[in-house]
């Protein structure tokens, strides 16, 4: 598979070995296809205006604006993705946060724990994941890191579990996953506290150290 450091289902990617990532993940069909259309499709045209801007070396002040932009439409777009998964999280027809699909959800985010990644957090909840991570630069066969090839291999696996587990067949995973990158050890923080708290703001807990989902490691 060709690595790019940039690529694209119906949102924009940005990947970088050796850079810090919050990852959101659903089951698919958790939230209805259409119901997040406009803030895809504004991400995209966005995206597109400022890669040709830069291409066209037009002015940084222009190129900032339209930036300030695409973020302020991702955290839009982000809370109206968590609205409504928590709005459908005990209305779910696979339960993640049941104790054997928990489990195997758990063996996948710590498999290339300290090969490829450092974790820093999690939650899984009935119907979607979060997770905080760390990628390496380069892995033990000193080659790159990349977020697309961990994501693959941890939804992969997990949903392969799983369906043995539930016994059935089919899609698991929404193709898409929601990756934003940190930018610094104040952001870190936040995506961690967001990620354990996420079990309480649904209503599913009183105390996040309550939820078995819920994984946390030194940072």
């Amino acid at each position: 598979m060709e690595k790019k450091e940039a690529y694209r289902h119906n949102l924009p990617h940005f990947q970088q070995p050796g850079q810090a990532y919050f990852i959101t993940w659903i089951l698919k069909d958790a939230v209805p296809p259409k119901a997040l259309f406009h803030y895809t499709q504004k991400l995209k045209i966005l995206k597109s205006q400022i890669e040709f801007l830069k291409a066209e070396k037009r002015e940084k002040q222009i190129i900032d604006e339209l930036i300030f932009q695409y973020n302020l439409t991702r955290k839009k777009y982000m809370k109206v993705y968590d609205d409504m998964l928590a709005a459908e999280s005990r209305n779910t027809p696979i339960d993640l946060s049941k104790p054997e699909n928990v489990r195997i959800i758990k063996e996948a985010l710590h498999f290339w724990e300290n090969k490829k990644l450092k974790n820093y957090a999690y939650s899984i909840m009935p119907n979607h994941v979060h997770w905080v991570i760390g990628l390496k630069e380069k892995d033990t066969e000193e080659k790159p890191v990349y977020l697309q090839d961990i994501l693959q291999s941890v939804k992969r696996h997990s949903a392969r579990q799983i369906n043995i587990q539930e016994g059935r067949s089919g899609t698991l995973w929404h193709k898409e996953s929601f990756d934003t990158t940190i930018r610094d050890e104040k952001h870190l923080y936040n995506a961690i506290e967001y990620t354990l708290n996420n079990p309480v703001n649904a209503g599913l807990v009183r105390n996040r150290e309550d939820w078995p989902g819920n994984g946390f490691f030194d940072w």
